[in-house]
Protein backbone atom coordinates (compact mmCIF):
# COMPACT_ATOMS: atom_id res chain seq x y z
CA UNK A 1 0.00 0.00 0.00
CA UNK A 2 1.14 3.42 -1.07
CA UNK A 3 1.41 5.75 1.50
CA UNK A 4 -0.01 9.43 1.46
CA UNK A 5 2.83 10.97 3.03
CA UNK A 6 6.68 10.81 1.99
CA UNK A 7 8.50 12.91 3.76
CA UNK A 8 9.79 14.61 0.78
CA UNK A 9 8.34 18.01 2.02
CA UNK A 10 9.72 18.43 5.21
CA UNK A 11 12.28 20.34 4.63
CA UNK A 12 10.01 22.88 2.92
CA UNK A 13 10.79 22.70 -0.77
CA UNK A 14 8.65 20.18 -3.32
CA UNK A 15 8.99 18.75 -6.83
CA UNK A 16 7.58 20.38 -10.03
CA UNK A 17 6.18 17.88 -12.79
CA UNK A 18 9.85 17.03 -14.20
CA UNK A 19 11.22 16.32 -10.99
CA UNK A 20 13.01 19.78 -10.07
CA UNK A 21 12.67 20.77 -6.55
CA UNK A 22 11.59 24.30 -5.47
CA UNK A 23 10.70 26.06 -2.44
CA UNK A 24 6.52 25.39 -1.08
CA UNK A 25 6.83 29.55 -0.95
CA UNK A 26 7.85 29.54 -4.13
CA UNK A 27 4.96 31.59 -6.64
CA UNK A 28 4.33 28.88 -8.54
CA UNK A 29 3.60 26.93 -5.71
CA UNK A 30 1.29 29.52 -4.45
CA UNK A 31 -0.40 29.81 -8.09
CA UNK A 32 -1.12 26.29 -8.10
CA UNK A 33 -2.19 25.98 -4.45
CA UNK A 34 -4.48 28.88 -5.25
CA UNK A 35 -6.20 26.75 -7.89
CA UNK A 36 -6.32 23.56 -5.68
CA UNK A 37 -7.87 25.81 -2.79
CA UNK A 38 -10.66 27.39 -5.80
CA UNK A 39 -11.14 23.59 -6.54
CA UNK A 40 -12.14 23.00 -3.10
CA UNK A 41 -14.04 26.07 -2.87
CA UNK A 42 -16.18 25.01 -5.80
CA UNK A 43 -16.48 21.59 -4.30
CA UNK A 44 -18.30 23.24 -0.91
CA UNK A 45 -20.52 25.45 -3.22
CA UNK A 46 -21.63 21.99 -4.64
CA UNK A 47 -22.28 20.55 -1.82
CA UNK A 48 -25.06 22.75 -1.26
CA UNK A 49 -26.68 23.27 -4.94
CA UNK A 50 -29.33 21.22 -5.92
CA UNK A 51 -29.67 22.81 -9.11
CA UNK A 52 -28.24 19.72 -11.61
CA UNK A 53 -27.16 21.74 -14.49
CA UNK A 54 -25.41 24.13 -12.50
CA UNK A 55 -23.74 21.10 -10.26
CA UNK A 56 -22.62 19.50 -13.36
CA UNK A 57 -21.51 22.53 -14.95
CA UNK A 58 -19.30 22.67 -11.66
CA UNK A 59 -18.08 19.13 -11.68
CA UNK A 60 -16.65 19.81 -15.26
CA UNK A 61 -14.84 22.88 -13.90
CA UNK A 62 -13.22 20.91 -11.14
CA UNK A 63 -11.71 18.55 -13.50
CA UNK A 64 -10.64 21.20 -15.97
CA UNK A 65 -9.35 22.92 -12.83
CA UNK A 66 -6.56 19.86 -12.53
CA UNK A 67 -5.71 20.94 -15.97
CA UNK A 68 -4.49 24.06 -14.46
CA UNK A 69 -3.09 22.91 -11.48
CA UNK A 70 -1.00 20.33 -13.89
CA UNK A 71 -0.14 22.75 -16.38
CA UNK A 72 1.39 25.14 -13.64
CA UNK A 73 3.57 22.40 -12.35
CA UNK A 74 4.98 21.74 -15.63
CA UNK A 75 7.27 24.55 -15.64
CA UNK A 76 8.31 23.11 -19.39
CA UNK A 77 5.47 25.39 -21.66
CA UNK A 78 5.35 25.48 -23.98
CA UNK A 79 6.49 22.41 -24.61
CA UNK A 80 4.98 19.23 -21.99
CA UNK A 81 8.15 16.85 -20.22
CA UNK A 82 5.21 13.91 -19.71
CA UNK A 83 2.54 15.26 -22.50
CA UNK A 84 0.42 16.51 -19.65
CA UNK A 85 -2.88 18.44 -20.74
CA UNK A 86 -2.16 21.92 -21.13
CA UNK A 87 -4.94 25.05 -20.78
CA UNK A 88 -6.48 25.57 -24.04
CA UNK A 89 -7.93 28.60 -25.69
CA UNK A 90 -11.05 26.12 -26.34
CA UNK A 91 -11.46 26.16 -22.53
CA UNK A 92 -11.68 29.93 -22.56
CA UNK A 93 -14.18 30.21 -24.80
CA UNK A 94 -16.16 27.29 -23.73
CA UNK A 95 -16.64 29.40 -20.25
CA UNK A 96 -17.32 32.73 -22.65
CA UNK A 97 -20.15 30.45 -23.36
CA UNK A 98 -21.80 29.69 -19.99
CA UNK A 99 -21.76 33.12 -19.21
CA UNK A 100 -22.97 34.40 -22.22
CA UNK A 101 -26.28 31.71 -21.26
CA UNK A 102 -26.34 32.38 -17.95
CA UNK A 103 -26.35 36.47 -18.54
CA UNK A 104 -29.33 35.99 -20.78
CA UNK A 105 -31.24 34.43 -17.52
CA UNK A 106 -30.30 36.75 -15.47
CA UNK A 107 -30.18 39.77 -17.09
CA UNK A 108 -28.08 43.13 -17.03
CA UNK A 109 -27.89 44.66 -13.71
CA UNK A 110 -27.43 48.45 -12.93
CA UNK A 111 -25.71 48.78 -9.37
CA UNK A 112 -23.00 47.09 -7.73
CA UNK A 113 -23.53 43.78 -6.19
CA UNK A 114 -22.56 42.92 -2.92
CA UNK A 115 -21.41 39.13 -2.27
CA UNK A 116 -24.19 37.10 -0.79
CA UNK A 117 -27.87 36.15 -1.12
CA UNK A 118 -28.45 32.79 -1.03
CA UNK A 119 -26.51 30.42 0.35
CA UNK A 120 -25.64 29.50 -2.99
CA UNK A 121 -24.59 32.15 -4.20
CA UNK A 122 -22.58 33.02 -1.63
CA UNK A 123 -20.51 30.34 -1.99
CA UNK A 124 -20.17 30.94 -5.60
CA UNK A 125 -19.39 34.34 -4.47
CA UNK A 126 -16.41 33.09 -2.32
CA UNK A 127 -15.09 30.97 -4.71
CA UNK A 128 -14.79 34.08 -6.96
CA UNK A 129 -12.82 35.86 -4.56
CA UNK A 130 -10.30 32.80 -5.28
CA UNK A 131 -10.39 32.52 -8.52
CA UNK A 132 -9.40 36.61 -8.34
CA UNK A 133 -6.52 35.71 -6.60
CA UNK A 134 -5.17 32.63 -7.98
CA UNK A 135 -5.18 34.50 -11.43
CA UNK A 136 -3.21 37.80 -9.73
CA UNK A 137 -0.90 35.35 -8.63
CA UNK A 138 -0.78 33.42 -11.90
CA UNK A 139 -0.01 36.98 -13.44
CA UNK A 140 3.15 37.38 -10.87
CA UNK A 141 4.38 34.51 -12.10
CA UNK A 142 4.07 34.94 -15.42
CA UNK A 143 5.69 38.04 -15.11
CA UNK A 144 9.28 36.21 -13.72
CA UNK A 145 8.32 32.75 -15.18
CA UNK A 146 7.11 31.59 -18.29
CA UNK A 147 3.65 29.90 -18.15
CA UNK A 148 0.63 29.11 -20.19
CA UNK A 149 -0.99 32.54 -21.09
CA UNK A 150 -4.12 30.63 -21.59
CA UNK A 151 -4.41 29.73 -17.76
CA UNK A 152 -4.97 33.40 -16.58
CA UNK A 153 -7.23 33.99 -19.32
CA UNK A 154 -9.40 30.45 -18.26
CA UNK A 155 -8.94 31.91 -14.12
CA UNK A 156 -10.58 35.49 -15.33
CA UNK A 157 -13.43 34.16 -17.26
CA UNK A 158 -14.07 31.43 -14.65
CA UNK A 159 -14.90 33.97 -12.17
CA UNK A 160 -16.97 35.81 -14.48
CA UNK A 161 -18.73 32.94 -14.76
CA UNK A 162 -18.71 32.45 -11.06
CA UNK A 163 -20.55 35.63 -10.89
CA UNK A 164 -23.16 34.87 -12.99
CA UNK A 165 -24.01 31.83 -11.51
CA UNK A 166 -24.44 32.83 -7.75
CA UNK A 167 -26.69 35.69 -9.87
CA UNK A 168 -28.36 32.74 -11.10
CA UNK A 169 -28.70 30.69 -8.31
CA UNK A 170 -30.19 33.99 -6.41
CA UNK A 171 -32.88 33.97 -9.54
CA UNK A 172 -33.71 30.33 -9.08
CA UNK A 173 -34.12 30.52 -5.37
CA UNK A 174 -35.91 33.46 -5.95
CA UNK A 175 -33.57 35.63 -3.57
CA UNK A 176 -32.71 39.41 -4.99
CA UNK A 177 -29.33 40.28 -5.64
CA UNK A 178 -27.71 42.39 -2.29
CA UNK A 179 -27.07 45.89 -4.12
CA UNK A 180 -24.04 47.82 -2.49
CA UNK A 181 -25.31 51.22 -1.20
CA UNK A 182 -22.16 53.79 -0.85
Amino acid sequence: MVKIYTKGGDKGDTSLIGGKRVPKSSKRINAYGDVDELNASIGVAISFIEDDEVRKLLEKIQSELFIVGSDLADPSYPDSINNNPRVTDTMVTNLENFIDKYDQEVGAIQYFILPGGSREASLLHLARGIARRAERDCVELSSIERINPAIISYLNRLSDLLFMLARAMNKRRDVNDVPWHP
